[in-house]
């Protein structure tokens, strides 16, 4: 893209420091103190740099480095940089869940682009939560915007294997159980699992997202599976700060490019990826920011055009994201489904999504497959409806035991996680391979925040029978990394009453996946006088964010976004004068 500049006085910046008020004297005063010359910053587009890098957040701790590498970019296109630092979403280290704290982070992300003298921003994420809160605050704000994935880390090893993160580690701690490794090996494990900064190189949520905003259209091209420690991932930095600043000269808003057509590619995207069942809370999230509508039903529709091509674990069975990368990346995934997506929609980087996909190509068909060998004929997750869960429910079928996808048995109900922990070995549960695992209070209200606890864990004495898989259901979310026959996301939640909180150990479930359903077969007359009996459980929160959380958030078939922050409507621009 080649724009022409814009004058000086066209840019939201020159509000703050282009009048002769007493307030844009005292700005640019205040930027004297920080160090810069008048030429340095004054009539040139300034980039918000806003960065989740920290000390606790393994995805990102190669991001300090990265800003580097944009602000080097924003110069080099003659714009001028910021760096912010906001909140960090560690997957891995923040209790109960980061999930609980995405809309913080959006909101933070929102009010920050609005409130000081920035034309244009870059967002540096990557880790799960990250990527759709910095998109969700940023399509609040509208200004021109590009996202820069932190990158997966390198593949794991250990004794001659590949591991992945998230997957193999749910493997082995089984095995652990199941009695088939010891002590030493776990240690060993430690070391070999994880081995460089980024996010999960397995098709988990980090991937997954960030390779939904790449389709999405606001990153630049490739950018989404460059691993995080390789050359290339300083150079599409650099990129990025420069595609920002030619999008200020453009006026080319963020939503001019998350349109309806782009949320339809990217839901395509993640269901020909295999991709992560989180992606649907957070896909329809970050639409209803957009002011785009997107539904389960909109999932469910789409999973049945698209097949799986990426043979990336856990929905596929062989490969990390690094192969992914030099097999085509998602350029070259995206040229083997141009069918199914609307190529005349603008990106960050391009005019056309047709444009943006000119020349790319596959080179590793075992990787990214063809049309007539795919990993599985249709999409990755279906949406489940049934009296369980009126509001929908998800499954990530490609990654459960086939037997299971059709399958009747009684519930074993947990009322909460830490019950579950502490009983689930208990031989008086009676657990067998039939039985169908029920855990409740684990959504949105009731997690609190829905934590990724739907993998919930098979009996030891199960494991040790070579049990790999059951059915497992729960109104909680799971690891992208995860696998297994786990439907999520129950609506409404058992925590307000869904039909969930009336289960009781021994009803039978049954479990449809082809014919889309989830059915608990008690007849209704017996759940209503269930549902007369029941009283809500004692409030989470009595006070601070956790509180705002509980009153705001909503259900999962809408997004877990805030109320307040989903409705529609208009925030003025400061007055800076």
């Amino acid at each position: 893209m080649n724009a022409p500049r814009k004058r000086p006085e066209e840019l939201r910046s020159h509000q703050w420091y282009g009048t002769d008020g007493l307030r844009s004297f005292s700005h640019r005063a205040r930027t004297r103190q920080l160090g810069y010359l008048p030429e340095e910053h004054l009539g040139k587009p300034v980039i918000a740099i806003l960065n989740t890098w920290s000390d606790i957040n393994p995805c990102h701790v190669h991001l300090r480095d990265r800003a580097q590498a944009v602000k080097r970019g924003v110069w080099q296109a003659g714009g001028f940089p910021l760096e912010f630092p906001v909140s960090t979403l560690s997957e891995t280290f923040q209790k109960p869940t980061p999930m609980l704290y995405r809309n913080m982070l959006a909101m933070e992300t929102e009010e920050l682009l609005r409130s000081y003298p920035v034309d244009g921003a870059v967002l540096m994420g990557g880790c799960d939560k990250s990527t759709p809160a910095l998109l969700m605050g940023a399509a609040s704000a509208d200004l021109p915007t590009v996202f820069v994935p932190a990158g997966p880390m390198l593949p794991g090893h250990w004794r001659g294997e590949v591991l992945g993160s998230g997957t193999d580690m749910w493997k082995y701690w089984d095995d652990k159980r199941a009695g088939l490794i010891g002590d030493c090996e776990m240690a060993e494990l430690e070391s070999g699992l994880a081995r460089s900064p980024g996010h999960c190189m397995t098709m988990g949520t980090a991937s997954t997202l960030t390779a939904a905003a790449e389709a999405l259209g606001v990153t630049v091209p490739g950018a989404s599976s460059i691993p995080a420690v390789d050359s290339g991932h300083d150079r599409m930095a650099a990129k990025a700060g420069m595609t920002a600043v030619e999008l200020v000269h453009r006026d080319r808003r963020l939503s001019a490019v998350l349109t309806r057509d782009a949320f339809e590619d990217a839901v395509t995207t993640v269901l020909g990826l295999g991709g992560s069942t989180n992606a649907v809370i957070h896909l329809i999230a970050m639409a209803g920011r957009a002011g785009v509508r997107l539904t389960l039903d909109d999932f469910d529709r789409i999973a049945r055009t698209v097949p799986v091509l990426a043979n990336v674990r856990p929905g596929g069975r062989k490969y990390l994201m690094e192969d992914f990368h030099f097999a085509g990346g998602l350029p070259g995934f995206l040229s083997r489904i141009t069918d199914l997506l609307h190529l005349e929609r603008p990106t960050v980087s391009h005019d056309t999504l047709r444009e943006q996909l000119a020349g790319a190509r596959v080179h590793d068909d075992d990787v990214i497959r063809t049309r007539d060998n795919p990993v599985a004929s249709e999409g990755g997750v279906a949406v489940l409806r049934g009296n369980l869960c009126p509001d929908g429910a998800v499954i990530k079928h490609i990654a459960a035991e086939p037997h299971l996808l059709r399958h009747t048995g009684p519930a074993v109900v947990f009322d909460d996680y830490k019950t579950m922990q502490r009983t689930i070995n208990d031989p008086a549960l009676g657990i067998t391979a039939d039985s169908v695992l029920v855990l409740r209070n684990a959504g949105p209200k009731g997690g609190p925040g829905m934590p990724e606890y739907g993998m919930l864990p098979i009996p030891d004495h199960l494991l040790k029978q070579g049990v790999r898989d059951m059915v497992r259901i729960s109104d909680a979310r799971m690891s992208g990394t995860s696998y297994g026959a786990c439907v999520l996301h129950v609506a409404p939640e058992s925590y307000v009453g869904g039909p969930l909180a009336l289960v009781r150990t021994g009803d039978l479930i049954t479990l449809d996946v082809e014919a889309r359903t989830l059915r608990l077969e008690v007849d209704d007359a017996e759940l209503e006088r269930r549902r007369a009996e029941w009283t809500p459980p004692p409030v989470r929160y009595e006070r601070g964010y956790g509180a705002l959380y509980s009153e705001q958030i909503t259900q999962a078939d809408t997004g877990c976004d805030f109320e307040f922050l989903a409705r529609p409507g208009t925030v003025q621009d400061p007055y800076a004068g």
